[in-house]
């Protein structure tokens, strides 16, 4: 009996810091710079080669 609730009051602790573990997971944003003769896009996300008018 005690071993059910002592599992039960871990699940229900650690619960959240793994939800939020999870949620941050892959969200980091890098930082770093394009190669030269390139720039940032943010819509594609990704470095493309810079045009010049």
């Amino acid at each position: 009996m005690k071993t059910k609730i002592l599992l039960t009051a871990f699940v229900l602790v650690a619960s959240p810091g793994i939800a939020l573990a999870q949620c941050s997971w892959g969200k980091s944003e890098s930082v770093a710079s394009c190669a030269a003769g390139s720039v940032w896009d943010s819509e594609s996300q990704r470095c493309v080669t810079a045009t010049t008018s």
